[in-house]
């Protein structure tokens, strides 16, 4: 391992490729096993990351420049030759030492004879930009305009096509949309109201977030080594994630008391609703349908009662609640940028099944609570499959809200009556709120 940093990025990647490891996951404890820490640590991230990303586009590169299709390469050949790829076209790396690293690297780990393969490929790639690269590889944008999308910004075309569709139809802005998608993200925090403050957060080295009140982001460094998130006062959470949470209590209501977070792991927003709960004298309730990912709800909830429970089969009676969150399982596209691998996992077939579920947890969550209450139908994904399609079937059973109005400080969250985060336009997750009062 005379290369830790490579060594590591290259670990990721297989296991991403073998196990169908989680990135975001897995890095954390990769790095802290060897050792690797501040510059070390920046660059297997990067690479591990990067190359996850970029796959699209380092494919069709690399299979201009090779005598063999990449599904014919090797898997532990070809993950190697990806990540030199990503150095020579996305970092300031000099092309020499991005080639002759990678080289040592397949030498190491694959053997004498593919580095002769790898060092062919490499030298050709290294002798054009990325720019000049994908002038040969994409396709022509006025014939296939959703290829050529694909290609240059690295996403499957049928993810293309659904972010098209969800922002208008106008290519400028999915092309927008998809490069702010590989863009990597910043950390962010939410300071739990009653427990931790922005200002506390700051002063720790974080920085105020543009639009949540009790939201910050961490410049750089490890969240976990901030004493309020040591503490479980504050945690890491998007600052849309945020936002829907506290849209969802700023609704007026006659009557408030009880509180439900339908399908609450790993327990972000669970973990806000019952800071604010505690503070207004609500109680919160929050359920999951998965032992483990109930536990992770506790941590975030302190003295939050914690079940596991099927939401389309609730354990609870009709009617008991006065506002309800459902957080329902999606395809999780609008979270892109913080799962580096997702992107090539999802699979539209999975689709059909996904909304068959969300249908049935909003009919849950809507004969759960009362009449005149509230229920939050949140996604991390801008499909209109899984937003709008979804809501409109329960347009005769509750009023539809604009969720706008209770996110006064966000602007550009679409024409209504939904709210849709961006990554582009705000920098967060593109996460989808519907707020619907019951009938």
């Amino acid at each position: 391992m005379r290369d830790a940093a490579r060594n590591a990025a290259y670990d990721l990647m297989r296991a991403v490729d073998e196990r169908d490891a989680y990135a975001n996951l897995l890095m954390p404890s990769l790095l802290r096993d060897r050792g690797l820490t501040g510059r070390d640590a920046a660059l297997a991230t990067e690479l591990a990351y990067g190359t996850l990303r970029g796959l699209g586009t380092y494919d069709e590169i690399i299979a201009a420049c090779s005598d063999r299709p990449p599904e014919d390469v090797d898997p532990e050949l070809l993950d190697a030759i990806r990540l030199g790829v990503h150095q020579l076209l996305r970092t300031r790396i000099p092309p020499h030492a991005a080639v002759g690293t990678t080289i040592d690297l397949v030498r190491l780990r694959v053997g004498a004879g593919p580095a002769k393969f790898a060092n062919a490929v490499l030298r050709k790639i290294s002798g054009r930009t990325l720019d000049e690269w994908l002038a040969i590889v994409a396709p022509d944008p006025e014939r296939d305009p959703i290829g050529n999308l694909a290609v240059t910004y690295s996403h499957p075309a049928w993810i293309v096509s659904a972010f098209r569709d969800a922002v208008g139809g106008g290519f400028d802005e999915t092309a927008a949309l998809l490069r702010a998608d590989n863009d990597r993200p910043r950390v962010a925090l939410v300071a739990r109201p009653g427990r931790a403050s922005v200002a506390e957060l700051v002063e720790a080295g974080a920085e105020a977030a543009p639009y949540s009140p009790v939201g910050a982001y961490l410049p750089e460094g490890d969240p976990g080594a901030l004493q309020a998130v040591v503490a479980g006062r504050a945690g890491v959470q998007d600052e849309a994630s945020q936002l829907v949470a506290l849209a969802l209590t700023r609704v007026p209501l006659d009557s408030d008391h009880a509180w439900l977070d339908m399908c609450a792991g790993p327990g972000g927003k669970a973990g806000l609703l019952a800071a604010v709960a505690d503070l207004e004298g609500k109680r919160l309730l929050a359920a999951d349908l998965q032992e483990h990912r109930a536990r992770l709800v506790r941590r975030a909830t302190d003295d939050t009662p914690v079940i596991v429970a099927d939401g389309t089969a609730p354990a609870w009676r009709p009617e008991s609640f006065d506002r309800v969150m459902l957080d329902a399982p999606c395809t999780g596209l609008g979270a892109l940028r913080r799962r580096p691998e997702a992107r090539w996992r999802r699979d539209p077939r999975s689709i059909p099944q996904l909304t068959a579920l969300q249908r049935r947890l909003l009919g849950s969550a809507l004969d759960t609570v009362r009449p005149g209450g509230v229920v939050a139908y949140v996604t991390c994904s801008p499909h209109l499959a899984e937003t709008r399609a979804v809501v409109g079937d329960f347009a005769h059973r509750a009023e539809i809200l604009d969720a706008r109005a209770f996110l006064p400080e966000v602007p550009d969250l679409g024409d209504g009556p939904y709210a849709q985060f961006w990554p582009h336009r705000h920098g967060t997750d593109a996460m989808f709120l519907a707020l619907l009062k019951k009938n």
